[in-house]
């Protein structure tokens, strides 16, 4: 069963498990990500635009009431495993929400390909995404290029975002994503990728968990930390994977994200 999960993820570049948590469960977590997204658009920094009416906000463990249950689930802690290794490290915590209004971004990965990638072809790193909404395709769905994870070329602005010459490509290859409260998706952020126009009156905020293999760095672009109280209450199972400063109180993150919101605007 792993096995063929590492093989989607190879292959594809995405792979989902339906129904992981009750509608209950994600109600609770848009909940959590309304009550961020509140509290971080209110100050400088709080919120990084990714295109028009989009934004993205990385968030602290504790402020989401699911957090344990989301890194203990059987089937996140399974693909980790498999295609991270025992000794995978949970790295960033956060959300994308397009409101009314938000258009096509631009094609893109999140980040530069690494050099393990490059060389070696091994994928270091993984996104998961659990919606807050039922997603209908008015609300400006997730769209994917499969297979494109290992897609390098030296035109690609910033590392990250291929020219508009190459969208044929990425146009014929994408696929809609239509998931329900409940669900979640694992990625390689690599794969390519942009968030398609909402046409609805309504938000589609998204949950990403973001976690590495032992030689990835991109926790050194994310902030996120637990207090003391909140560390010690933890089971010995998350303990083992959350790699992120230990603090006697925390403090507001200001998001690091700045290459992609420049360019994300352009949209």
């Amino acid at each position: 069963m792993t096995t063929s999960m590492r093989d989607a993820i190879y292959t594809d570049g995405i792979i989902a498990r339906r129904g992981a948590f009750s509608t209950a469960w994600a109600d609770a977590m848009r909940e959590d990500i309304e009550t961020a997204f509140a509290e971080a658009i209110a100050r400088p920094g709080g919120a990084v635009g990714r295109g028009p009416k989009r934004w993205y906000v990385e968030i602290h463990p504790s402020q989401l009431r699911g957090f344990v249950d989301l890194v203990t689930h059987p089937w996140v802690t399974a693909v980790c495993t498999e295609v991270l290794g025992p000794d995978y490290e949970i790295v960033e915590l956060g959300f994308d929400i397009p409101f009314a209004g938000a258009v096509n971004q631009p094609w893109h990965r999140d980040f530069p390909m690494p050099a393990a990638t490059r060389a070696e072809r091994r994928l270091n790193s993984l996104a998961f995404n659990l919606t807050g909404v039922d997603t209908t395709d008015d609300m400006g769905p997730f769209e994917i290029a499969p297979g494109t994870q290992f897609d390098d070329h030296p035109d690609f602005g910033h590392d990250m975002f291929p020219p508009k010459s190459h969208y044929a490509r990425y146009d014929e290859l994408a696929v809609r994503k239509y998931p329900q409260r409940g669900d979640i998706s694992a990625r390689s952020a690599l794969t390519i990728h942009r968030g398609t126009a909402n046409h609805s009156e309504k938000s589609r905020p998204v949950l990403v968990l973001g976690v590495d293999a032992p030689d990835a760095t991109n926790g050194d672009k994310h902030a996120m930390a637990v207090t003391r109280p909140y560390w010690a209450a933890l089971p010995q199972a998350v303990r083992d994977h959350l790699h992120c400063p230990v603090v006697d109180e925390l403090t507001p993150i200001t998001q690091k994200h700045t290459i992609e919101g420049l360019v994300m605007g352009e949209a």
